[in-house]
């Protein structure tokens, strides 16, 4: 009969270092967490001081707003999204994905060049 007991105590401190362990990870995501919000909160502040500055032209301006836009959505995208732990197969969609935006951009980009509108 004791050899139960002993078995059930030895589960039991398994159990209880796995919890220890497993609170710990926890922890550790959350400030994880904490510090991508403080930084996300940061770069808005960030954000709407830059839309006070007047980079010269308009373009200008778009383009500092999209960079400061494009590190948060990295930001969320690698953290919240979990891509930073992700497969290869994910980067190589993201990756093209990325490609296929930065296309759709060119495209806007020509169309203020565009000589037969003006």
């Amino acid at each position: 009969m004791d050899e139960p007991h002993e078995t059930m105590s030895a589960e039991a401190t398994a159990v209880a270092t796995h919890d220890e362990h497993g609170a710990h990870h926890v922890a550790k995501h959350i400030r994880l967490y904490l510090l991508i919000g403080g930084t996300l909160l940061f770069c808005t502040a960030v954000t709407v001081a830059l839309s006070y500055v007047n980079f010269g032209t308009p373009k200008a301006n778009i383009t500092v707003a999209m960079l400061v836009a494009t590190f948060k959505a990295g930001l969320v995208a690698a953290i919240f999204m979990h891509l930073n732990s992700e497969k290869k197969m994910i980067y190589r969609i993201l990756i093209f994905t990325g490609f296929f935006v930065l296309g759709l951009f060119w495209l806007t980009y020509l169309t203020w060049y565009d000589p037969i509108t003006r």
